[in-house]
């Protein structure tokens, strides 16, 4: 076989969704399989032609977390390429969207007080484990069903034939709060602030106004070339490593104006640099 995905995460953050995606790409996909029965299945997918060339388990939270980390290992031996994507979100988000579906939650009697919060925590202690195996991380806290499915196509859209790492650029605003799926981040707070510029506050970096008065801060000339001859070093080495997916995060404050003329000048940059990346500005909009 010569691709497997499996999908695990903290229960909400939108396995299923991501199941139903690759599917729609055409991966056949198989949901809550024992973890007893993965490489079982995995071998027979192996041999069953045109359907095991590219197979995504879904992999439920459920008590057997720890047996799934220990089959990871022997899994990553036997195909020609696994990829293990870890879905997540904040606690908040995924209490907001259990008490919406008033579905009981997997960990509800591991919790000791028995709240929901408690549950998820709960969870996310159980599966640290598996989430420190992830090979690609995506938080969904902030996605909706259609943003999750954008994802997914950006990551999976060429069927993951070629072994090449993928970046992104992203943009944040720190008041958001951290983004969870980076690698790198790199935080431009330290820049003038276009905010506090009357006639640029209601612009974007987006804009060619903020954007160059972003760019032509003296600092910044000098901090871009450094950070150009940083990754055209790093970079190379990922690869090396086999490193599939590459998120670098730049943030400031609201995530409107530093942070978004930086990635968009550093997006440039990284396909200079033989890495055509796909660009993110989560909160441009905020």
């Amino acid at each position: 076989m010569s691709e497997l995905v499996v999908i695990a995460g903290m229960s909400g953050a939108g396995r299923s969704v991501a199941a139903n995606n690759l599917e729609d790409l055409g991966w056949f996909v198989m949901d809550n399989l024992p973890p007893s029965l993965i490489p079982k299945v995995a071998e027979l997918a192996d041999s069953s032609g045109p359907t095991g060339d590219r197979l995504a388990l879904v992999v439920g939270s459920g008590r057997y977390h720890d047996e799934i980390v220990s089959l990871i290992g022997g899994l990553r031996n036997q195909v020609d390429r696994l990829q293990l994507v870890f879905l997540d979100a904040s606690t908040e988000v995924l209490v907001r969207r259990y008490e919406s579906t008033r579905r009981r939650h997997p960990f509800a009697d591991v919790s000791t007080r028995g709240t929901l919060s408690d549950s998820i925590e709960a969870e996310r202690v159980a599966l640290e484990s598996l989430r420190a195996e992830a090979d690609i991380m995506i938080d969904t806290s902030d996605f909706n069903v259609h943003q999750l499915r954008e994802r997914m196509l950006e990551i999976f859209v060429s069927g993951g034939a070629a072994p090449t790492m993928r970046t992104t650029v992203l943009s944040f605003g720190y008041k958001h709060g951290m983004p969870l799926d980076v690698d790198l981040v790199l935080d431009c707070r330290f820049l003038p602030n276009p905010h506090w510029v009357e006639d640029l506050r209601l612009k974007s970096g987006l804009e060619e106004p903020v954007a160059k008065y972003v760019l032509e801060q003296p600092v910044t000339g000098a901090f871009l070339a450094r950070l150009e001859r940083l990754l055209a070093l790093i970079l190379p080495f990922y690869v090396q490593e086999g490193k599939s997916y590459l998120t670098i995060a730049f943030g400031c404050t609201g995530g409107r104006h530093r942070s978004v003329a930086i990635a968009e000048k550093m997006a440039q940059t990284l396909d200079r640099l033989g890495h055509a990346p796909a660009i993110v500005h989560r909160d441009v909009e905020k």
